[in-house]
């Protein structure tokens, strides 16, 4: 039996049991003196047995991707389908990252992911509109639907423009969940630019956790 001393006054005694699988039984609610406890220790084993039970996650798929060279787009819209790399300056993936061909793309595993396209482009001409497309397939690549428009207009002539954005994605299965990226431009003559050492016309893709 423990009996528990605070500032000269005795607490109630009680019959203190440590188990075999690291639990402690017989302390009744507030049978123990204030200071007992730290907080810090109480916050640190929360966050153990979240991670033992898997409802703590970290980041655990990271990767970029870029044209390397530019993209001539006619007028209407078409696909990025060739002179994909992934980044190699400054960045490394995390993961198994996704995997490429032919301009379409595959996740590494199901879970909530976090597309960021991004796209650099140049016209020749005036055009009210140049368009950068994320397209998502969910039933193997069979059907593509646009999931994300990031459009600019380009003033006059010889002009540039930027345009990024950002889908949360849901991925429930690898095999059926797709994305490749489209243009959609109003004349002839859009071009966006691509290149081996920065990213001008890309992605990025994070997941974010588990579905």
């Amino acid at each position: 039996r423990l009996a528990l001393v605070k500032h000269g006054q005795s607490f109630k005694t009680m019959a203190i049991t440590i188990n075999g699988n690291g639990t402690i039984t017989g302390i009744s609610v507030g049978g123990l003196p204030d200071g007992i406890v730290d907080t810090d220790m109480i916050a640190t084993n929360a966050v153990t047995a979240a991670k033992a039970s898997g409802s703590v996650q970290g980041i655990t798929e990271v990767d970029s991707w870029r044209i390397t060279s530019s993209q001539t787009a006619a007028g209407g819209t078409g696909f990025f389908t060739s002179n994909w790399e992934r980044d190699d300056t400054s960045f490394e993936k995390i993961g198994t990252g996704v995997t490429e061909s032919s301009g379409v793309f595959t996740f590494p595993s199901t879970g909530k992911y976090l597309l960021t396209p991004f796209a650099y482009f140049y016209h020749s001409r005036e055009s009210d509109y140049v368009g950068y497309q994320l397209h998502l397939s969910t039933d193997g690549g069979s059907n593509f639907n646009i999931r994300l428009e990031l459009y600019d207009s380009a003033h006059g002539e010889s002009a540039y423009g930027a345009v990024t954005g950002q889908e949360i994605i849901d991925v429930t299965n690898t095999s059926n969940f797709q994305f490749k990226f489209g243009w959609n431009v109003q004349y002839d003559n859009a071009t966006f630019r691509g290149d081996s050492n920065k990213s001008r016309t890309g992605f990025t893709v994070i997941k974010l956790g588990d579905t």
